[in-house]
């Protein structure tokens, strides 16, 4: 019988919340063709003149107020959801990230390593994006080609209706409101992406879009309950929209008090949920005169999400 592993594969993190540290990984981020599409001649200087001397002194203290005792909170979660998706299969699953360490290299070589021969590649992107996902596969045919190592592949391109991903996030919408009541609205932020991407053919915003759809069905919200919007937009041209940014200083200045935000598209949390989010737009919906911003976590390693994921590993090696 054919030995069968999985890699996840994820965005990826500094090794410390330093300048130092997040420099390389941006550096290596944003030189991503599928990150940033501009032409290098226009991009590079950017990227090395502008951002990478600046930047990363900005984000350093963001890091630093996420920083778990074990590290990044990006990797250190991807691990626990390694430790409970091999578990649950009864099969080796090693984790990548796309940027920094450990890279997906290191995870195939742990797999090779065992005697995998079947290899189920997972991104860690509910909703499919060439900025995410095409580049995570991008990264696995790069490591292959190193390693000297063809094994056979499944992978798992998204998973952005599958309906245990939205029961899982049903449930954890449910497990908060239990413990901290309702919120006026539920908002469901998304990473946003340019528009010019979409235009091209990225199916992300319309995947964003029917997993929106689908959790309110699965919560049975009226329209006016639930809203979609996109986060984390950088520079002039335009993005997805609505942008979160916008959208939750707005609704307190309405006279929303208490707003519930959930980030469907981030299986784990990181930067982007737990300071982004819960901390800086938690401040700003505050200050236009809401009292309470609530973040409802990822799905992160909770155990309807490890099963959500290992019945879509299982389906694709017994199809």
């Amino acid at each position: 019988m054919t030995n069968s592993g999985v890699l996840l594969v994820n965005l990826g993190t500094p090794d410390a919340p330093t300048p130092a540290a997040i420099r390389p990984y941006l550096r290596e981020f944003l030189s991503d063709r599928r990150v940033v599409d501009l032409p290098r001649w226009l991009w590079l200087p950017v990227l090395y003149g502008v951002i990478l001397p600046l930047r990363p002194r900005t984000l350093a203290p963001m890091y630093a107020r996420i920083w778990r005792a074990d590290g990044s909170p990006l990797l250190a979660i991807t691990r626990e959801l390694r430790a409970a998706l091999a578990s649950a299969l009864s099969m080796p699953v090693a984790e990548g990230m796309r940027y920094g360490r450990p890279g997906i290299a290191a995870g195939a070589a742990e797999l090779r390593e065992v005697g995998v021969e079947r290899l189920v590649v997972l991104p860690l992107y509910p909703q499919y994006s060439d900025t995410t996902t095409a580049s995570a596969f991008d990264g696995v045919d790069q490591a292959l080609r190193a390693l000297g190592w063809q094994p056979q592949q499944q992978r798992i391109e998204e998973y952005h209706a599958d309906e245990h991903y939205i029961a899982a996030l049903a449930g954890s919408v449910r497990e908060h409101w239990s413990a901290h009541g309702r919120g006026e609205r539920l908002l469901m932020s998304f990473h946003g992406i340019p528009e010019r991407y979409v235009a091209r053919g990225d199916p992300y915003g319309g995947q964003c879009q029917e997993t929106a759809r689908r959790l309110a069905a699965a919560l049975q919200l009226a329209g006016g309950d639930w809203q979609l919007c996109y986060q984390s937009r950088v520079g002039k041209a335009a993005w997805l929209g609505p942008y979160t940014d916008e959208v939750i200083p707005q609704l307190a200045r309405d006279g929303m008090r208490r707003l519930d935000v959930i980030c469907p598209g981030f299986a784990a949390d990181c930067l982007e949920t737990l300071d982004e989010v819960a901390i800086r737009y938690a401040g700003a919906f505050v200050a236009a005169g809401g009292e309470a911003l609530r973040y409802v976590p990822a799905l992160n390693a909770r155990p309807a999400h490890v099963d959500a994921l290992a019945r879509r590993v299982r389906a694709h090696l017994h199809p």
